[in-house]
């Protein structure tokens, strides 16, 4: 197959097919590797597509992984990451992976950190079609790669309908809420909750009234800044749950303004912001 071939194939998959990203694409193009099994095999194709040849190294030290083992519900399965060393601005996470193997769109978050604000947990909630492998993979700033996994027996998550009432659901869309302790010291990691009020549509869930499939309609981007400068960036995909939901971490030394953009993949923006005082009681 020529690039030029691989490329218009490419391009018509994620025209017929719009909540495929294109590493999605490209991993249906792959060949198969000898000897390897199916997840295997999905897992070597995600992993070219992704980071090319670069070798990954375990990341027991370096990272934690706290998933359930088997889901209560696989529209909404909870995973928490934990840094396991203290990060400076010589030595940080620079990018986190989260990828779900056996997804139809695997890579379900890219978190992308400047470095300047340290972090000891990250949390959120993804859906999983079908018994997989979960990974995060972390890029550190020195360029090196680690990579924990967990096995997580859930199915039929990306196709899932959604339990809210649309017109309710669309009233609601894009409302975001900030959630902090009652009290924080300015210079403490303070546990704040990013929540996102959006269908996160996954264009494999039918409508059992019209009986045609619901259009993908999800979050693509989350940016949260405070005094302007960036805490994090996420790009994510159909695999993060509806009403996404992230916990994280982050260490004010002054007051300030914490804020979030956030673009979905109808092109729609939404913005919020609270003003955090040097200290509350």
């Amino acid at each position: 197959m020529t690039v030029v071939s691989s490329i218009n194939q490419i391009h018509r998959l994620c025209n017929s097919f719009a909540v495929l990203t294109v590493v999605s694409a490209l991993i249906l193009l792959m060949p198969t590797q000898a000897g390897a099994t199916g997840d295997e095999n999905r897992w070597f194709q995600i992993k070219s597509s992704l980071i090319g040849d670069n070798h990954i190294q375990d990341g027991q030290e370096i990272l934690g992984l706290d998933t359930p083992k088997r889901a209560m519900d696989a529209a909404i399965v909870p995973i928490t990451i934990e840094s396991k060393f203290d990060q400076t601005p010589e030595r940080y996470i620079k990018k986190l992976y989260i990828v779900i193997d056996n997804n139809p769109s695997p890579v379900a978050a890219v978190f992308s950190f400047p470095g300047n604000h340290n972090w000891k947990s990250l949390s959120t909630r993804v859906r999983i079609n079908a018994y997989t492998d979960l990974r995060a993979i972390a890029e550190i700033s020195d360029g090196n790669l680690y990579m924990v996994n967990n096995y997580v027996k859930a199915s039929g998550g990306c196709s899932a309908p959604s339990l809210k009432d649309p017109a309710a659901a669309a009233a609601q869309l894009g409302r975001i809420k900030f959630r902090l302790p009652e009290s924080f010291t300015a210079g403490d990691l303070i546990p704040t909750q990013l929540m996102i009020k959006h269908p996160n549509n996954s264009g494999l869930q039918f409508d059992q009234v019209s009986r045609f499939y619901i259009p993908a309609d999800f979050v693509r981007t989350i940016q949260v800044t405070y005094n302007g400068e960036e805490v994090f960036t996420a790009d994510t995909d159909i695999s993060i749950s509806e009403d996404p939901s992230i916990r994280f971490g982050f260490a004010p030394e002054e007051s300030g303004v914490l804020q979030v953009h956030v673009k979905d993949s109808k092109g729609r923006t939404f913005t919020h912001s609270m003003n955090l005082p040097e200290q509350r009681s």
